[in-house]
């Protein structure tokens, strides 16, 4: 029984990076090799990052990518490379490479491209044709596919399958949201259960943008079972040893595997007569059957724990805002802590991403400040271990209504000079990140961006949103877990317990101009999320002034969240790239 030695490279890239990801590949590669791994399999567009967007418009990015894959051929040895880049032909593929011995032996292109939610891949590529051809890799015929081609139950996998292949790679660039991982598992289990082949799927980790990547990768053996799963959001190669079934006979007695095939072209990729680097252990533990023969034995140590859902959340948070604050060259961030909830948990994430030492918070009180806001967002500051100053508005929100007091004239007060005082606020979070450099993150949930709860050029002033596609009724759930996991209330009590305010009018609270949270946020699900109309929360038994109230409020600020910075997607449908509306738009459901 052939036994293959996998390295499942699971990097976190970042796009347009050509030579970094290119030294990542090949210290990853390097680490395989000397751990005597057969085959490398890394991530869809490991060399360019995913997605590369319009960066691939540009035919000099094009043709560095090839001399990229070339460096990384040239650098590959015994353990044979799978990885992914552009490949150029009248037009551009996503594709495969397999590499060993010096050279590239052989491309995939990806068949099945997505054009759905964040994806746009039909406005770069086109799709690959056949099933492609399988690589001999230490006896074992291995097929090579690419992310979407796996969501296909009749796609290259099963044709690959029916060809002659024993051993399917797949290789990923899967975004995360919530829930995915399971729904990834599900799918990927029947795949390989009905092909009656062995599956490797490699998937990026790490932030690019509103995207977060959750790596997870995962091996399963001939029968669907599980035999190997990496870490969620963790940068890391995991070796995994696989003993390759002769699957003939499941196929035989499977009228699923009696599909009339012809066998694909095989090229071999393993040097006869080469030496198996002196690293590699016949004793390591080996992920196969059992001691009868007639199930999957997975080593336990193989298979890394699934985080619960709050930890998934957050671990997706954290990663989401390290991964845009560095990546995009920024040491530090500043953060306007109000004493509020959700202030006070960006400053929580921003704290496990960064550390506490490049947090910096600013109290900005005006006259309508409490002062349980004040001592509460201290509080926090000393909790987190950040730096906090104290700016208070009040002589610049006099001198502007002194300014505007002739304009005015004559007029009641209202929105107007309550938004004074947060664009107040933006101008003074902007001054200090113009001064010292400091990226500014912004603190509004996704149930205030659905209504247009916020103000433009005020709250929403900053680069990063990192609770944008967080619901406020989970941000009080990710506090709690927070909390939990620190075993005291780093995040104080009296922030969790007092009613929700922006604080911009006396005894001003956020039910005087929303519905409660809880309620708002059972009809912001469906109707963001789900896509549902007006008429069908009506039917599905929605009280129906909420329901009016909800989806029009909804409807009208557009215009707001196209000026918002993006934030870290973390449900199936965020605001953004995902969820595309008009702005000028009549329609009401």
């Amino acid at each position: 029984m052939p036994r293959l030695r996998i390295a499942l490279c699971q990097l976190d890239t970042r796009v347009g990076d050509l030579d970094g990801n290119t030294d990542r590949v090949l210290d990853a590669l390097g680490r395989a090799e000397d751990a005597g791994c057969d085959v490398a399999v890394f991530p869809e567009l490991a060399l360019t990052g995913y997605p590369p967007e319009d960066l691939v418009l540009k035919p000099g990015f094009i043709a560095d990518n090839r001399r990229a894959l070339e460096k990384v051929a040239a650098r590959s040895d015994h353990c044979v490379a799978v990885l992914g880049f552009i490949d150029a032909d009248r037009d551009l593929f996503n594709a495969a490479a397999v590499c060993a011995h010096g050279e590239v032996q052989g491309v995939y292109r990806k068949q099945e491209l997505p054009n759905y939610a964040v994806f746009d891949e039909l406005r770069y590529f086109t799709r690959g044709t056949g099933a492609g051809e399988l690589f001999l890799i230490g006896g074992v015929r291995v097929g090579v596919s690419i992310c979407e081609d796996a969501w296909n139950p009749d796609g290259p996998i099963a044709q690959q399958a029916a060809g002659g292949a024993e051993l399917v790679v797949n290789l990923n660039a899967s975004p995360y949201y919530e829930g995915r991982l399971a729904e990834r598992e599900r799918m990927l289990a029947t795949r390989a259960a009905d092909a009656s082949c062995a599956l490797v799927y490699v998937n990026q980790v790490g932030g690019q943008d509103e995207l977060v990547f959750d790596g997870s990768s995962l091996v399963f053996d001939a029968s669907g079972g599980l035999v190997a799963r990496a870490r969620q959001f963790v940068d890391e190669v995991v070796t995994v040893d696989l003993d390759v079934q002769p699957v003939f006979r499941k196929r035989l007695l499977d009228p699923r595997g009696r599909a009339h095939a012809t066998p694909l072209p095989v090229v071999d990729v393993t040097r006869s007569g080469a030496a198996v680097p002196p690293s590699r252990s016949v004793d390591a533990p080996v992920a196969g059957l059992d001691a009868q023969g007639d199930g999957p034995a997975a080593d336990p140590s193989s298979i890394a724990p699934v985080l619960e859902a709050d930890a998934e959340v957050y671990e997706a948070l954290v990663l989401g805002t390290r991964d845009y604050v560095e990546k995009n060259g920024f040491t530090d961030v500043v953060i306007g802590l109000s004493g509020g909830i959700d202030s006070s948990i960006v400053a929580a994430i921003a704290t496990d991403a960064l550390g506490p030492e490049r947090v910096h918070g600013v109290a900005m009180p005006s006259r309508y400040s409490s002062g349980h806001s004040e001592s509460d967002a201290a509080g926090l500051a000393a909790n987190l271990g950040i730096e906090v100053r104290t700016i208070a508005i009040e002589p610049g929100h006099a001198a502007l209504l002194d300014m505007l007091a002739p304009s005015f004239n004559g007029r009641e007060a209202d929105l107007t000079e309550e938004n004074l005082q947060s664009r107040i606020r933006g101008l003074l979070l902007m001054a200090l990140s113009n001064k010292f450099g400091w990226l500014v993150l912004t603190t509004g949930n996704k149930s205030e961006m659905a209504v247009g709860y916020s103000t433009l050029y005020g709250d929403t002033a900053g680069g990063f949103a990192p609770i944008k596609d967080v619901l406020k009724t989970r941000v009080y759930d990710l506090c709690e877990w927070r909390n939990t996991q620190a075993g005291t209330d780093v995040i104080p009590r009296g922030v969790l317990d007092k009613p929700p305010s922006a604080e911009l009018r006396p005894d001003q609270r956020d039910a005087d101009s929303l519905p409660p949270y809880d309620e708002l946020d059972a009809v912001l699900r469906p109707y963001i999320e789900r896509d549902s109309t007006a008429a069908d929360l009506l039917a599905a038994g929605f009280d129906a002034d909420l329901v009016h109230r909800v989806t029009r409020l909804v409807d009208l600020a557009e215009y707001k969240r196209r000026q918002t910075p993006p934030g870290v997607r973390v449900t199936a449908k965020a605001f953004g790239k995902d969820r595309r509306l008009p702005i000028t738009n009549g329609y009401r459901g």
